[in-house]
């Protein structure tokens, strides 16, 4: 099968699965009270949204897991599909635990920030270990043709770099659509990535079993990523303003590590900082305001932090932030994409 028929199918499968399932699952959140809890100190328009069923990631992880699975090619499927779902699964169950106490205590407090920490720092620390093994530590740069070496550096680097992609993307996630919207984008442009660079091994290196092989790891990258991207269509059906389900954490950090793997064996790791300049924005705008308040004696730059939170108190309707923060998104990731031409 043709690699360019196998990104469509993952995506197309990962979209209808979760159509399929939000009519059975959307519901049964319903019945077990899994409701949104929303914090006090968040924007008074939200507090309408209190009780949509949360923890909804569930939905699209299975779809990408689904569609990734039947579509990546099996003979390489194991050093590169099924780590990257073990990536996105893995930071999905600390977002689920966390979810979860939410649901059953009633209160916008889950886990406890040690032991979100301490999971987070467990899980990257296993990320990073992995890739530095079977990634390698070569990171390229594909504005200026070119690649460097980190060593053992890579390995904290990536430790810091995975934290940070995963907190970025749960902060992000606080606006109907947002967060699906904007990985969606940034899927489907990493899956262009991923193909081009199939194709690159394939012609450059022809005839070796090595670089055969990553050709095809490429390709099967190039279907997570279409997944992830179908699986966040298929989710924005019903979490597109007004929502009906939210992702909750385990969602949103689900995302988080999904880009993760993307980041990772593409090896343009610093990439993501134009690509997921939205997710970016989020986490930076949060650190400023917080540093702000604490070495200004109260004084904030932003109205509220995140960013996104910043424009809805400015009075933009949801809407039209969402549209532009994926207006934004689709624009870097061409630009990223025009430094692989």
């Amino acid at each position: 099968m043709q690699d360019f028929m196998r990104v469509i199918l993952a995506f197309i499968v990962a979209a209808g699965a979760v159509m399929l399932i939000a009519p059975f699952f959307i519901p049964m959140l319903h019945r077990l009270k899994y409701g949104q809890v929303e914090r006090e100190e968040g924007p008074h328009a939200h507090s309408a949204k209190e009780g949509t069923p949360s923890m909804g990631g569930v939905m699209f992880i299975i779809g990408i897991i689904i569609a990734s699975l039947a579509f990546s090619k099996y003979n390489i499927a194991l050093w590169y599909t099924v780590p990257a779902i073990i990536m996105m699964v893995g930071f999905g169950l600390v977002g689920f635990l966390d979810d979860f106490i939410k649901a059953r205590k009633k209160r916008n407090l889950g886990l406890k920030g040690y032991q979100k920490i301490i999971a987070q720092f467990l899980l990257s620390a296993a990320v990073a270990v992995f890739s530095y093994k079977y990634i390698g530590s070569e990171v390229y740069f594909a504005a200026f043709d070119c690649s460097v070496d980190f060593g053992w550096f890579y390995i904290p680097l990536v430790m810091f770099m995975v934290i940070a992609i995963v907190n970025s993307t749960n902060l992000t996630d606080g606006l109907d659509g947002l967060a699906s919207g904007v990985t969606l984008i940034y899927s489907v442009a990493m899956g262009v990535i991923f193909l081009y660079l199939g194709k690159a091994f394939s012609q450059s290196f022809a005839g070796s079993p090595i670089f055969t092989a990553e050709a095809d790891g490429m390709s099967s990258m190039a279907v997570f990523s279409f997944a992830v991207a179908g699986g966040c269509m298929g989710f924005l059906s019903k979490n597109s303003y007004p929502a009906k389900v939210f992702m909750g954490d385990t969602g949103s950090m689900a995302l988080g590590g999904a880009m993760c793997a993307m980041v990772l064996y593409s090896r343009h790791i610093f990439l993501f900082l134009l690509m997921g300049c939205c997710i970016v924005a989020s986490a930076v705008s949060d650190v400023l305001q917080v540093g702000s308040f604490k070495l200004r004696h109260g004084k904030r730059i932003f109205k509220m932090a995140p960013l996104h939170h910043h424009f809805e108190l400015l009075g933009h309707p949801e809407t039209k932030i969402v549209t532009g923060y994926m207006i934004v998104t689709a624009i870097a990731c061409l630009v990223a994409l025009m430094l692989f031409m």
